[in-house]
């Protein structure tokens, strides 16, 4: 254990145990990037929040799609398109797995959560608002959670509404939430995992009141898909986004869940090719859903190696992820919480797989650029939070962010080297 690890009583020390039942450092033999070194030191890659690393299995199963199944989807008649879209569509069939939907049309490929949310800005919402409805999100919300809301709120004179946090620890103020959730409020749009304060929020509890007021609801699970268990049903929510890079998967691939119905009674968001029944010269005609939903060649490699994604996850088992994932935010914020001059930021428990923090006279930047050095990648900034960073009265935050490669060893070779940045700054 390093000199800062030992510095933590031991009553304040989480288990350094790994609860989870698989083996850490065997799985971290799947991810061929984490065994080189930076700048002369062994790897330490704590920007997950940002996006993950990839197992030998998506990028294998990229690399046979390109090698072996390369062609079109769904027009095509010869061997390689027909093989290519039933390839495609199994993929469909493992996302509905993966979210435990209720069909597979329920499922959207999207370029990821921003698309995906930015298709029910634009498709739902300019069918449902009206001037003076009300968009309800809260202060914790990524841009790509509020920027799509602001454009539909100018076009439709909807106005917007934000259910507030509580100061550093970032809790939602749920006590306020009947104040919020009117019958006035036509979409409840929630993050699920805030990527800054590591705030797990209720999700299934908020569906459900906003469901009784005949809400819709969107969960944005840009941070929870691939780290924990995900049941769309379960959730009770109308829609849920996420993207397959911050989960093991490729970028540029992302997956839209919408219930059938709602999907079924909303426009196409673009148009063009196969998502089309019949074009003439002055109207068309729409597939339905999903396909509606699909305009032109979609990122085919991208689900493919979404699918390679999702299965390898679901072999070492969510629910241990979640585990492994909640013991290292808890050990980091306990380490990192024994280090003067420093702020921290969300719950000391039930947190998430991050901790963002401020050292005392020293710039989240400079704290990212130092720990660069030692072969440590953090992220600092506004981490696309600059409501909720105004909010806490700050600019930027540095943040590590954990996943199921991550082990308490390479916390403590952070918590050093942060120990470190302030001996230098100091000095």
């Amino acid at each position: 254990m390093t000199t800062a690890a030992k510095r933590i009583d031991a009553e304040h020390a989480p288990s350094r145990a790994t609860p989870s039942r698989f083996d850490v450092e065997k799985v971290r033999e799947d991810f061929p990037i984490l065994k080189h070194t930076v700048r002369g030191k062994p790897l330490v890659y704590l920007d997950n929040a940002a996006t993950s690393q990839k197992p030998r299995a998506v990028i294998d199963a990229i690399t046979r799609y390109y090698g072996g199944t390369k062609a079109n989807i769904q027009r095509g008649v010869h061997f390689l398109s027909e093989q290519a879209t039933e390839e495609y569509e199994d993929v469909r069939r493992t996302a509905q797995e993966f979210l435990n939907a209720a069909h597979s049309h329920e499922i959207i490929f999207v370029r990821g959560a921003t698309e995906g949310i930015n298709l029910v800005a634009q498709s739902w919402g300019a069918k449902y608002l009206r001037p003076g409805d009300v968009l309800l999100l809260t202060e914790m919300e990524h841009h790509s959670n509020i920027v799509p809301w602001q454009l539909l709120a100018q076009r439709t004179g909807a106005r917007l509404a934000f259910l507030p946090v509580t100061g550093d620890i970032g809790l939602l103020d749920l006590s306020r939430l009947d104040e919020f959730l009117t019958r006035e409020v036509k979409l409840f749009a929630v993050t699920h995992i805030s990527n800054s304060l590591g705030v797990i929020n209720p999700v299934a509890e908020l569906c459900a009141r906003a469901r009784k007021l005949g809400v819709t609801t969107l969960v944005d699970a840009a941070q929870s898909a691939g780290h924990r268990p995900l049941d769309v049903q379960d959730l009770g929510c109308d829609f849920l986004a996420f993207s397959g890079h911050k989960m093991c998967g490729p970028t540029g691939i992302g997956v839209l869940y919408g219930r059938q119905e709602i999907l079924e009674a909303m426009p196409p968001y673009q148009g063009g090719g196969e998502m089309i029944l019949n074009v003439e010269f002055h109207q068309s005609t729409w597939k339905h859903a999903p396909h509606k939903f699909e305009a032109g060649t979609p990122d085919i490699s991208g689900a493919v190696g979404l699918r390679a994604a999702m299965d390898y996850l679901d072999r070492i088992g969510r629910q241990r992820i979640a585990e492994h994932d909640q013991q290292l935010g808890a050990y980091a914020f306990a380490l990192l919480s024994r280090l003067k001059g420093i702020r921290l930021f969300g719950p000391r428990v039930g947190r998430a797989g991050l901790v963002s923090f401020l050292l005392d006279d020293v710039h989240a930047h400079d704290v990212v650029t130092v720990a660069d050095q030692r072969g440590i990648a953090l992220r600092g900034g506004h981490h696309c939070n600059q409501p909720l960073m105004r909010k806490l009265g700050v600019q930027s935050t540095a943040r590590a962010s954990f996943y199921f490669y991550n082990t308490t060893a390479e916390i403590d070779r952070l918590a050093e080297a942060l120990a470190e940045i302030q001996r230098f700054f100091a000095a």
